[in-house]
C-alpha cells in the first residue's frame, strides 16, 4: 500500500517539539495553507439507505446526489486496496452531509461505550427554529438520547445564555445535536425561518488541549476565532450526559462553510483517545472536508505535524472535483479530507 494509515500518529513529545514552531511556519506559508470552504461533513454508515431514509424522513435534508467511487485513486486517497465506496450527499438549507457505505468491508461499530468527552467524539449542531417542535419529532421517531431532554443553558454563562441544546444519535449511532439560538446569538440566517430543522452551523470535536488544536486550525490553516465560551454546571452535565462537565468551547470560521468548534474538558480529563488503528471503513469514522489554496503548501510547511494518512492523489477521479485531495488529522486524530480545486 503506498499511503500511510490512520494507525499513524505522532506522539504527543514529538507534537510538543513541533506546536512552538507551527504559527512562525503557517505565517511563512502565506496564502498557500489557507481555508477557503469548510464542509460538507462527511461520514461512514452501515446501511446507507437507513441513513439516507433518517435523514431525509426525520431531519429533511434533502438528497442531492447518489454516487459511486472507486480506482487506483480512491484506493490511494484511502489506503484501502480496491476500496469501492457508495456515496450520497444530502442537503438541509446550504449545508451538506455526505454518507459513505464501502462495499464488501468489515465494518468497525461505535463503541458502545463510547462518551461526548472521548477525544473521539465528533458531531454536527443541526439548527432548529423552534427546540419543542424539533424535540417532538424526534421523540415520535424514537430517535436514542444522549442528553435526557433539551437544555437551556442558564443566564450567568454570557456567551451561552438562552440557547437551547439536545444530543442525540443517528440509526448508527453518530451523535447529532440540535441546537436554537435565542434572538441574540447566531447569525441572522437562522432567525426568522419557518422549517424546523434549518442547517448545520458547525461539527464539534473534543481536543485535549485548545491551545494545540488553535495551532493547527487557526495558526497553520487560517481559521478564525469566532466566539468563546466557558460552560459548566447542571445543564452542560445534562446535555452532554457526562457528570461534573466543565467545557472550554472555542468557535472556528472559515470564509464560508459551517465552523469547527473545539471542545475541551477541563473536568472530567478522563475521556478516551482516539483509536491508534481507526480505518475510515469504521463506523465512527468523521472527515471534515476543507478546500485548500494549495495542499502542497501545508505538507512543505508541517509534514510532521500534519500526520500523512494517504500520499496526495491527483486526478479526474477525486471527490468535490479536486485536482488534489489527501487525508490527514489534527493533533487529536480528527480527520479531515484536504481538496485543491
Amino acid at each position: 500500500m503506498r499511503g500511510k494509515t490512520l494507525s499513524t500518529r505522532l506522539t504527543r513529545s514529538l507534537f510538543g517539539a513541533l506546536l512552538a514552531v507551527v504559527p512562525l511556519a503557517a505565517q511563512q506559508a502565506g496564502a498557500a495553507s489557507k481555508i477557503a470552504r469548510v464542509g460538507p461533513i462527511v461520514m461512514t454508515v452501515s446501511d446507507l439507505q437507513r441513513s439516507v431514509d433518517f435523514y431525509s424522513r426525520v431531519l429533511t435534508f434533502q438528497k442531492v446526489s447518489d454516487t459511486e467511487r472507486s480506482g487506483e485513486q480512491t484506493d490511494e486517497l484511502y489506503g484501502i486496496p480496491g476500496a469501492h465506496i457508495h456515496v450520497v450527499e444530502m442537503k438541509l438549507g446550504k449545508e451538506s452531509i455526505e454518507l459513505l457505505q464501502f462495499e464488501n468491508v468489515a465494518e468497525r461499530p461505535i463503541p458502545a461505550d463510547a462518551l461526548s468527552n472521548d477525544l473521539s467524539f465528533q458531531h454536527i449542531a443541526i439548527i432548529v427554529s423552534d427546540m419543542d417542535k424539533a424535540y417532538r419529532v424526534l421523540r415520535q421517531n424514537r430517535v436514542e438520547h444522549v442528553s435526557p431532554y433539551p437544555q437551556t443553558l442558564p443566564a450567568w454563562n454570557r456567551n451561552a445564555a438562552g440557547i437551547k441544546a439536545f444530543y442525540f444519535k443517528d440509526p448508527d449511532g453518530h451523535p447529532l445535536e440540535i441546537l436554537q439560538f435565542p434572538p441574540d446569538k447566531g447569525d441572522a440566517e437562522w432567525h426568522g425561518l419557518s422549517a424546523i430543522f434549518l442547517g448545520i452551523d458547525h461539527t464539534a470535536i473534543v481536543v485535549s488541549d485548545t491551545d494545540a488544536s488553535l495551532a493547527f486550525y487557526r495558526d497553520l490553516l487560517g481559521m478564525r476565532v469566532a466566539g468563546e465560551s466557558d460552560n459548566y454546571g447542571d445543564e452542560q452535565e445534562h446535555l452532554n450526559n457526562v457528570f461534573g462537565a466543565h467545557l472550554r468551547i472555542t468557535s472556528l470560521r472559515a470564509s464560508s462553510g459551517p465552523g469547527i468548534e473545539l471542545l475541551e474538558y477541563i473536568a472530567p480529563r478522563n475521556g478516551k483517545p482516539a483509536s491508534k488503528d481507526s480505518k475510515p471503513t469504521d463506523i465512527a469514522h468523521h472527515e471534515t472536508v476543507v478546500e485548500l489554496s494549495s495542499l502542497g503548501g501545508v505538507g512543505e510547511v508541517a509534514p510532521a505535524k500534519f500526520t500523512l494518512v494517504s500520499t496526495p492523489a491527483d486526478g479526474a477521479e477525486l471527490p468535490f472535483h479536486a485536482t488534489s485531495a489527501e487525508l490527514v488529522s489534527d493533533p487529536d486524530g480528527h480527520v479531515l479530507l484536504a481538496v485543491q480545486q
